[in-house]
């Protein structure tokens, strides 16, 4: 039976891009070797990292004013790195408090700078995304994240700064297009819509790189490293790369931001439609904040969860439980989840709701 994974990371990835890239493990483009064997340093690699860059900046719509950078520790790592590179001590940053992440953000960056929260939506279980609020004055950036992984939430409207956004894009990017203009720095772990876990992508704008920090920055946290070595100072993570740059091309195929938008768009409605009309379930998210990416939803009894979710398991529809901290389900509709299998989860629910009725 196929498997329908709503899995919100790692996510699944598109079939042709594992199909290209399990080929590559045996042997990359004839040469003998195995993508896992090839030298970072040499030639086949450079192409491959070089055309990931490539990529990025012409599907996100970026210009030559800005950096592509390939990390590893995830976005977690970046909570603390990016405070690290773009703060000095006693400096201002403006963050928004909407989620797990977003929350374990300001956690990381407090030792670096002053931290201000201007907006939280903690106090009803994260379930909207703050609107009315502005950047604390003497800011030097605002950090959003753009999509709540766990409670379902995304940014549906940027706004209109005088400071730049720097982003958590982790579970979001590349489904949509974003006004690139608008964004400083945006970190994403690779897991949701990019590739494998196992790498990060930095996207970092010529002018936010600090030349004056008065702390010391060793040497694999400091930006400058990774833009002065294109990201090969030491050995990356090179599969993950490659993968991402596969994805990437199958991104590019499909129309480009536009074309993720749209069929993401189209998963999404007939998910939430069926979520509306349907008496068995409900949406725990604001309506105007819903995440194209993250469905979250509950039975609106809820001793019935467990026995639709052994329906869905029999319908092949796996890993998609809501985090403990929401309950019921989410469902995870990255770029690379077709159609076909939200419209079995679809007809699993309308079912159930007909028998049990």
């Amino acid at each position: 039976m196929k498997k329908h994974n709503f899995n919100p990371g790692p996510a699944i990835l598109p079939a042709s891009v594992l199909q290209e890239a399990s080929q590559a493990v045996i042997d990359y483009q004839g040469k003998g070797l195995s993508i896992l064997e090839i030298s970072h340093r040499g030639s086949e690699f450079t192409a491959i990292i070089e055309e990931a860059v490539t990529l990025t900046k012409e599907l996100l719509g970026l210009n030559d004013d800005y950096h592509v950078l390939f990390t590893t520790g995830g976005a977690s790592t970046q909570f603390y790195m990016m405070a690290m590179n773009l703060l000095n001590a006693g400096e201002l940053a403006s963050y928004t408090d909407t989620g797990t992440w977003a929350n374990k953000a300001i956690k990381e960056a407090k030792p670096f700078g002053e931290i201000k929260v201007v907006a939280s939506s903690k106090d009803k279980n994260y379930n909207y995304i703050p609107k009315d609020w502005a950047p604390a004055a003497g800011s030097r950036f605002m950090h959003l994240t753009s999509n709540n992984t766990i409670f379902g939430t995304q940014i549906q409207e940027w706004p209109d700064l005088n400071i730049p956004i720097v982003c958590d894009m982790s579970s979001d990017i590349f489904s949509r297009p974003i006004p690139a203009d608008k964004f400083g720095l945006i970190y994403a772990g690779a897991q949701k819509n990019l590739g494998p876990s196992g790498v990060t992508m930095v996207i970092i704008r010529k002018d936010m790189v600090r030349t004056d920090l008065t702390h010391y920055l060793p040497t694999m946290i400091d930006y400058k490293t990774y833009i002065a070595e294109n990201s090969l100072y030491n050995t990356p993570p090179v599969f993950p790369i490659y993968v991402s740059m596969l994805t990437l091309r199958w991104v590019k195929s499909n129309d480009g931001l536009k074309g993720m938008q749209a069929i993401n768009e189209k998963k999404a409605n007939l998910l939430y439609n069926e979520i509306d009309s349907n008496p068995v379930f409900k949406g725990t998210v604001a309506t105007e904040d819903r995440s194209l990416m993250n469905v979250c939803f509950v039975c609106e009894d809820a001793t019935l969860e467990a026995e639709f979710e052994a329906d869905a398991k029999k319908a092949g529809c796996v890993n998609f439980k809501g985090h403990r901290s929401v309950g019921g389900f989410r469902a995870s509709l990255y770029n690379a989840m077709p159609l076909e299998s939200v419209q079995v989860l679809v007809d699993t629910m309308h079912d159930f709701t007909k028998r049990k009725g």
